[in-house]
């Protein structure tokens, strides 16, 4: 620990008042508990009261729901009869188990991916607390909650946040293991289990986020004899024994999995802008180094305070002076591995920057924490303004999402599926010209997407009442088709319902 730090956990509470602003260590300490229960309590509303919205959140919450429906726990469905090679399925299997514990709808799909971010916080807390102390620890889980990626993706249901569950075990893990002679064991193991975690959650891009500031840091430092502290043997055994089933059961259930996943989704997504093998959607073809723009986005609103630390960097070094330079060296390289990794990328998505989050937490708690054992005013009022701002900027977007739920009509239809189900509760709601994967989910997959005009002909001929769901932009063409047997039942701001009259 720097001297600064050091002593801001020894000097008394009388002169902790001078740089605190009357408070002590255990007054702040408290203060930030309240915080994150402020924090929790926001996200808890959001986790009811915001619907699935298209369509990454969507669809993986509708391929849980036919995982239940279909019981078929190896393969993953896009639809019926149709396997989803994109990802492993250790976050369909926590949305799919949330629900058949507290019901198919957004609690129970979101409510394990929730605890996976409280898994991810416990070992962040725990590594910072054993290096650092408890405020350093407390500071860093606040500013890692506050995030904005990290506070979105805490109970969003997608791969993300159990793959960082699973780098964080590793990163902390291998850290731990690798500072003694002999070698702590028990993170030793934990460091395999977070590799599996990985594997099953996004696949071998755990491993190369991993691996790359392991690597580096092993390499800047010629630490290379480090490696001999992990337990390989029974380590790589818990690692295969975790996850090899699963790979060899999916592709015997669906041949062609592991070229697909392997070669197409960490390959030729990774070299080939705007990929077009992608079977459920499309390559997200971004300009080369945008990884980094996303990072800025993603700390935020912890940015701003990076940014003001960046116009006074001899300052900011003097907080690690005295910190052992491996681990902040190990911090930084852990925070940019993400970056490095997706900047030659040719298809990016913001989410890819979270496993940096955790390490660049606990570099921002070591400095602000630095800053007020040295009397920082400045610092002291930033670190409050920061955390001011998430709380106002979520409490916002949640009362938004329950006072003027309209506003998200253009990425759900949750709402247009119930007006129509409440007019006629036995209709067939289809979309047009788009499938939707929210009106999937509320309907319990009998939604269907209409991408022809044909289509939309037909449904003339089908002898079941039929409901439509189409986009603005195609109003006309769906008019014309449709002709006089559907009448306009609601017209909303993005989107018109169409009913088909009885005759």
């Amino acid at each position: 620990m720097s001297e600064a730090i050091t002593n801001y956990d020894q000097k008394p509470a009388r002169d902790n008042a001078l740089y605190l602003g009357a408070i002590s260590k255990e007054q702040l300490e408290r203060k930030l508990v309240l915080v994150l229960g402020l924090l929790l309590i926001i996200r808890l509303f959001l986790l009811f009261w915001l619907p699935f919205t298209d369509t990454t959140e969507a669809r993986y919450a509708e391929i849980a729901r036919k995982m239940i429906e279909t019981n078929n726990w190896i393969t993953p469905q896009f639809d019926y009869g149709v396997p989803f090679w994109g990802k492993p399925p250790l976050h369909t299997w926590l949305s799919a188990i949330g629900m058949k514990l507290f019901g198919v709808g957004p609690f129970g799909a979101r409510v394990l991916i929730l605890v996976t971010s409280f898994g991810v916080l416990a070992v962040l807390y725990s590594w910072a607390r054993m290096e650092a102390g408890r405020t350093i620890a407390i500071v860093a889980t606040v500013v890692c909650t506050s995030s904005v990626l990290f506070f979105g993706a805490s109970a969003f249901v997608m791969t993300d946040m159990s793959m960082v569950l699973g780098t964080t075990l590793c990163m902390v893990g291998f850290f731990i293991a690798s500072s003694t002679r002999q070698g702590d064991r028990v993170w030793g193991h934990l460091f395999f289990v977070g590799l599996a975690i990985g594997l099953l959650a996004k696949g071998p891009t755990a491993v190369v986020v991993t691996g790359i500031p392991i690597f580096l840091w092993l390499l800047l430092g010629n630490r290379w004899h480090l490696v001999g502290h992990l337990p390989w043997i029974t380590g790589v055994a818990v690692t295969v024994a975790l996850t090899a089933p699963w790979y060899a059961l999916a592709e015997i259930s669906t041949p062609g999995f592991l070229r697909y996943f392997l070669v197409g989704e960490h390959i030729e997504r990774f070299l080939v802008p705007g990929w077009q093998g992608d079977l459920y959607g499309a390559g997200h073809e971004e300009p080369k180094g945008m990884i980094w723009l996303f990072a800025l986005g993603a700390f935020l609103p912890w940015t701003l305070l990076l940014l003001s630390k960046v116009a006074q960097p001899k300052k900011s070094l003097d907080a690690f002076s005295g910190l052992a330079r491996d681990r902040v060296l190990y911090l930084v390289l852990w925070t940019i591995a993400p970056m490095i990794l997706f900047t030659p990328a040719a298809n990016v998505l913001p989410a890819y920057v979270l496993p940096a989050v955790p390490a660049f937490a606990l570099l921002v708690a070591t400095v602000v924490v630095s800053d007020f054992g040295a009397g920082s005013k400045f610092a002291w009022s930033g670190f409050w303004v920061c955390i001011a701002v998430a709380i106002v900027f979520f409490a916002t977007v949640t009362s938004l999402v329950k006072l003027s739920p309209e506003t998200l009509e253009a990425r759900t239809k949750d709402s247009l599926v119930s007006d129509v189900l409440s007019v006629a509760p036995d209709a067939a709601i289809s979309t047009f010209p788009h499938r939707s994967f929210s009106a999937e989910f509320y309907t319990r997959g009998t939604a269907s997407a209409l991408p022809t005009e044909e289509d939309l002909r037909s449904l003339g001929n089908n002898r079941v009442t039929d409901a439509v769901i189409v986009h603005n932009s195609h109003l006309d063409t769906a008019k014309q088709s449709l002709g006089i047997h559907f009448s306009e039942l609601r017209t909303y701001r993005r989107h018109t319902i169409f009913l088909e009259v009885s005759e």
